[in-house]
C-alpha cells in the first residue's frame, strides 16, 4: 500500500511539474528547423509564424535550415533533438511523400515526431497550356483516354508530392500519361509555358501571375476546396474524380517525446496565429487556406496521407530517384 501511495505521489509531482513547465514555456529561444533551402515558400511561411509566436509567447522563435533527402534530413534532426519543445520542425507535404517513398529512414515518421498543428493548405491547381483542347477535367480525361501516353505531365521530381498526386489522379481516372520530372516547380514552369509539357499539378501561389495573364489555364483544382482567387474553377472531385483531394500542406511538429502539455500549449498559440488578421491576409493572397488544427487532427492527416502515398508508390512502381 505504501508503495502504491509513493508511486501515486511521484506521478502527481511529475504531472504537476510538466504542467508548470508548459505554463512557463518557453523560457529561452525556440528553433524551427526548415528542411528546405532558405528562401523557399516553406521558409517564408515559417518565418511568418516564427515572428507571430515571438510576439505572442514573449520569447524568440528563430529559423534554421537543414535541407536534403526530401526533407528527411531536417526531420531526422528534429526527431532526435531533446524532447523539450525548443526544437520544432516545419513540416510540408514533401515529408509524407518521402516517408512513403524512402525504403528505410533513421527515424519512425509516426512515432518519433509529435504533430503540433496543421497551419495551412495550398490551393492545388491542375494547370494546362492554353493552346490545348481541354478546358475541364472531363474533357482532359476524355482526351487522355483517346490519346494514351500523349500528354506530358510535369512533376517536381520522381516520388515528390506533385508526382504522387498526379499518379493518384490518373489512377482514379484510368488514364495513361507520360511523366516528365524536373528539379522543382521553377524548373518545370518554362516548359509548361512553351507547351513542351502539357499539364502540371502545382500550387496556385506558383502560377498566379501566369493564370491572370492567360499564359496558363486552370482546368480544375486538385485540392478539396474551391478558391476565392479562382471562383470559376471547380475541384476535381466536383468534376467527377471522386475521392481525390490533394494539396501541399504546412504544419509544425516536435520531437515525439515532448510532453503533451507543451504540445497542447503550442497548438493553442498556433491556432491563434492562424486566425490573426495579418496572417490570414498573407495566406489568402497566396491562395492558401489557414487552418490551425489540433495535434490529433494533424496526426490523423499525416498517417492517412503516408498510407495513400505508399499505395500509389506500390501500384505505380515508383522508385526513389538516384
Amino acid at each position: 500500500m505504501k508503495g502504491i501511495l509513493k508511486l501515486t505521489a511521484i506521478t502527481t509531482v511529475l504531472v504537476w511539474t510538466t504542467g508548470a513547465a508548459a505554463q512557463s514555456y518557453p523560457i529561452r529561444p525556440v528553433t524551427i528547423i526548415v528542411p528546405l533551402a532558405a528562401g523557399a515558400a516553406t521558409d517564408i511561411e515559417t518565418r511568418l509564424y516564427a515572428r507571430k509566436l515571438s510576439e505572442t509567447m514573449g520569447q524568440s522563435f528563430v529559423t534554421d535550415y537543414k535541407p536534403g533527402a526530401g526533407t528527411t534530413l531536417g526531420a531526422n534532426y528534429v526527431a532526435k533533438a531533446a524532447p523539450d519543445g525548443y526544437t520544432l520542425l516545419a513540416l510540408t507535404g514533401s515529408f509524407m511523400a518521402s516517408a512513403a517513398l524512402y525504403p528505410s529512414l533513421p527515424f519512425d515518421p509516426i512515432k518519433d515526431l509529435a504533430p503540433v498543428a496543421l497551419m495551412s493548405k495550398d490551393t492545388g491547381v491542375i494547370a494546362a497550356h492554353p493552346g490545348l483542347p481541354y478546358r475541364s477535367i472531363p474533357e482532359y480525361v476524355a482526351y487522355a483516354k483517346a490519346n494514351p501516353d500523349a500528354i506530358n505531365v510535369a512533376t517536381t521530381g520522381s516520388g515528390g508530392g506533385p508526382h504522387l498526386s498526379a499518379a493518384w489522379f490518373h489512377g482514379l481516372t484510368k488514364t495513361k500519361v507520360t511523366f516528365v520530372h524536373y528539379k522543382g516547380a521553377a524548373a518545370a514552369l518554362p516548359d509548361l509555358l512553351t507547351g513542351r509539357v502539357h499539364v502540371m499539378f502545382v500550387a496556385l501561389q506558383n502560377i498566379q501571375g501566369e493564370l491572370k495573364a492567360g499564359k496558363l489555364k486552370a482546368i480544375g483544382l486538385s485540392s478539396g476546396q474551391r478558391s476565392a482567387l479562382l471562383p470559376g474553377v471547380k475541384t476535381a472531385a466536383e468534376q467527377g474524380v471522386v475521392g481525390f483531394d490533394y494539396a501541399n500542406i504546412f504544419g509544425i511538429s516536435a520531437p515525439g517525446a515532448v510532453p503533451a502539455p507543451i504540445i497542447d500549449r503550442l497548438a493553442v498559440e498556433l491556432a491563434k496565429v492562424a486566425k490573426s488578421p495579418d496572417v490570414l491576409k498573407i495566406l489568402e493572397g497566396d491562395g492558401k487556406l489557414a487552418i490551425g488544427s489540433t495535434p490529433a487532427q494533424f496526426r490523423q492527416l499525416i498517417a492517412s496521407e503516408i498510407a495513400v502515398f505508399k499505395k500509389i508508390i506500390q501500384e505505380n512502381g515508383i522508385k526513389l530517384e538516384e
